[in-house]
């Protein structure tokens, strides 16, 4: 088995948070270039009322998109939608590896309907996005056939599956995206001290000749001010330090991993390690 498949209600919550969480940081970058744009249009040395109004409309624009951003409020859906979606994982996993409380193995037809109706309670704890929540595959059945399949299996073929496809999968995203947020946040930094030399050069050149008017000095503190804006929101150092303890903590888990030797080992081990996960 190559790949776990989890119901349509996991996947309509995923497509929430990424459509929020895309939204909402291109709402963002639009206000910085705005503003970006404005002030080099401000600055300009031939000033004519026809650049004063288009000035005054980059600045009613991005009003509009400001009040947008905090009316509509995406980054919420964002969170939420995430949430929503990681509890519905590891209830998926939990019933595939018939962790508590879905365990019994006397009456599946029950554990199945204690099952759904868990998701119907996790669905009505978010009801605040459940309005939002794309109606795609509403009335498909929310146990996959690779759910049960799993679930069919022996306890030691089940094992192997989840350290396969839960463990390692989310060790290797949260290493992946501790590498990517380091990356990212080397990158902008240097960007970010480029942008301030360069305003520092053009302040020195003020000095030495001052009849030089029209040198960019105030927008490229303002482009420098964004990028460090930018960082901040996007939070790389601190998402990358915790992605890597994550990792580690993840790491922590195979050691115990390999004390397991009965369905009710694994049953406990899985209820542990969805524990720390969500």
């Amino acid at each position: 088995m190559k790949k776990f498949v989890y119901p349509a209600l996991y996947d309509a919550a995923e497509k929430l948070s990424s459509d929020s969480q895309r939204f909402y940081l291109r709402l963002l970058r639009c206000e910085y270039g705005l503003l970006v744009v404005a002030s080099i249009v401000s600055s300009t040395f031939y000033a004519t009322g026809l650049l004063y109004a288009f000035s005054a409309f980059i600045f009613l624009v991005t009003l509009l998109v400001m009040i947008m951003r905090n009316w509509q409020k995406p980054e919420q859906d964002w969170y939420k939608g995430r949430a929503l979606a990681e509890s519905i994982k590891t209830s998926c996993w939990k019933y595939a590896m018939r962790a508590a409380p879905f365990g019994d193995e006397d009456d599946e037809a029950t554990t199945r309907e204690e099952f759904q109706q868990h998701l119907r309670e996790i669905v009505s704890a978010n009801r605040s996005i459940g309005h939002k929540i794309p109606p795609d595959g509403a009335t498909e059945n929310q146990i996959t056939e690779c759910m049960e399949e799993i679930r069919a299996f022996d306890w030691s073929k089940r094992l192997e599956i989840y350290r396969t496809l839960r463990i390692n999968d989310q060790l290797k995203w949260y290493k992946d995206k501790a590498k990517e947020n380091k990356r990212k946040s080397k990158f902008w930094t240097v960007i970010a001290i480029l942008v301030y030399l360069r305003a520092l050069v053009l302040s020195l050149t003020r000095i030495t000749n001052p009849e030089l008017r029209i040198l960019p000095v105030e927008t490229l503190i303002l482009v420098a001010s964004t990028i460090v804006g930018w960082t901040q929101i996007k939070k790389f150092n601190e998402l990358a330090s915790s992605y890597t303890l994550t990792a580690h903590e993840i790491g922590l888990t195979f050691p115990p991993l390999k004390q397991v030797r009965t369905q009710e080992d694994l049953a406990k081990f899985v209820s542990e390690a969805e524990q720390a996960f969500s």
